[in-house]
């Protein structure tokens, strides 16, 4: 889990860096990866709170 929970931070910064880039210089391909961090964001978080509630079962 706290693996995961690693990956969920570098990819989050790496969002806010790249979403950023789109807002304030209207960089496109920083808002291509900005979506697509999103996407991967989405799955990582589903996957965090079905290991969360597996792992508060015990």
């Amino acid at each position: 889990m706290e693996n995961l929970v690693s990956k969920i931070k570098e990819s989050f910064e790496a969002f806010v860096t790249d979403a950023d880039l789109q807002i304030e210089k209207a960089n496109k391909a920083a808002g291509m990866r900005a979506r697509k961090i999103s996407l991967d964001l989405e799955k990582m978080l589903k996957e965090f709170r079905k290991v969360s509630i597996e792992q508060s079962k015990k």
